[in-house]
């Protein structure tokens, strides 16, 4: 399932930390701009509490968490749109990804250069916006002109097409972001193939200093103002703090988080925001070899759900039998279940829900 996020902000605001305490990894970071050339790309565990509830009743073999996909994209520069600080590439990378992570400096350090000079997370945010509303209009231009010299063969629906395009560009030339655009059903494809960089869904990320993180921070609150406008989430975090305690057994840093009155990292925070930012559900397969999640779309269906397992189990789907985890944490195990009754045995149609542990019957 090709799902990812990328995170993206002005250079030196935190993004590639960020990365560091998502993978524990050893990026490069730097104290200037485009040390990040090419976006470093990680896959991080889903933390579901579930999944080691579950492993009791199963006692597998194995057990593997859904992933998520990250990206850490170099940083955008007033002027990007044009090709500034390499921003055509950084753009290009932003294109791919299906969510962005927008990371906000909102700490101060002398030791640490902003690209304008200050602490703004207001202005750094509109700085990101209007580069990618410029890029977006770029885009849309192209395809005007391209429909507008398809439509003078007088075919109707091309004209309905250039249409479309102005009314976007109109749109975004007034400063409002693609992901709030209206359009009529008939125009949906239009709007898809266009990829534009302001449609995909946003969580902003304020990254704060160790102090503040615990203590709270003023800066958070023009963040807050602009997320609640456009009903994206918000997750402060102190990056460089989370970097540190990532190098740390899981149950260390447990203890570490509650030692300081915080009831789990950031990390995790912004791991779930994302999750829901993509619009997934989890759900489960278990045996005695493998207790597995798989992230799906909600409202995706058990055929479409066979079909992330395997090939195999989409093209000889039979049916599904579904055990709630509720049911089966309450229960104790899959016979208990069955014996009184809850199991749901479903066809094809079946709208997966989030949590459910599915046992495909298929025949190839």
């Amino acid at each position: 399932m090709d799902i990812t996020c990328g995170i993206i902000g002005l250079p030196n605001v935190g993004k590639s930390t960020l990365f560091n305490a998502l993978t524990a990894g050893e990026v490069d970071v730097q104290n200037y701009p485009f040390c990040t050339i090419d976006p470093n790309v990680s896959v991080v565990p889903v933390p579901d509490e579930r999944l080691a509830k579950l492993a009791k009743i199963y006692n597998p073999k194995k057990v593997t968490p859904t992933i998520l996909e990250f990206f850490d994209i170099a940083g955008l520069v007033k002027g990007a749109s044009k090709g500034e600080g390499l921003g055509n590439q950084f753009l290009q990378h932003i294109r791919n990804v299906t969510a962005l992570l927008h990371v906000v400096r909102c700490f101060e350090d002398s030791n640490v250069t902003h690209v304008e000079g200050s602490i703004d997370p207001r202005r750094d945010i509109e700085t990101i916006e209007t580069e990618l509303i410029l890029k977006d209009i770029e885009t849309v231009e192209r395809e005007i002109e391209s429909a507008a010299k398809k439509a003078k063969s007088g075919d109707k629906k091309l004209k309905e097409e250039v249409s479309f395009y102005e009314r976007i560009r109109e749109y975004l030339s007034e400063g409002r972001l693609a992901r709030y655009f209206k359009y009529a059903s008939n125009e949906k494809l239009f709007f898809d193939e266009l990829s534009l960089l302001t449609s995909k869904p946003v969580m902003y990320i304020a990254n704060v200093d160790e102090e503040e993180y615990i203590e709270g921070n003023g800066k958070i609150c023009s963040i807050r103002d602009i997320a609640e406008k456009e009903g994206a989430p918000v997750v402060p975090i102190c990056t460089k703090l989370e970097a540190e305690i990532a190098q740390l057994p899981r149950d260390e840093q447990k203890d570490f988080f509650e030692d300081i009155g915080i009831p789990e990292s950031g990390l995790d925070r912004v791991i779930r925001e994302a999750y829901k930012l993509l619009d997934l559900i989890t759900f489960f397969t278990g045996n005695p070899n493998e207790l597995r999640a798989w992230s799906i779309k909600r409202g995706s269906t058990a055929f479409e759900a066979a079909g992330r397992i395997h090939t195999d189990f989409q093209r000889g789907f039979i049916r599904a039998e579904i055990y709630k985890t509720e049911d089966l944490l309450r229960d104790g195990s899959e016979a208990a279940v069955r014996e009184k009754g809850k199991v749901l045995v479903q066809g094809k149609d079946y709208q997966v829900q989030e949590g459910d542990v599915i046992y495909f019957r298929f025949n190839v």
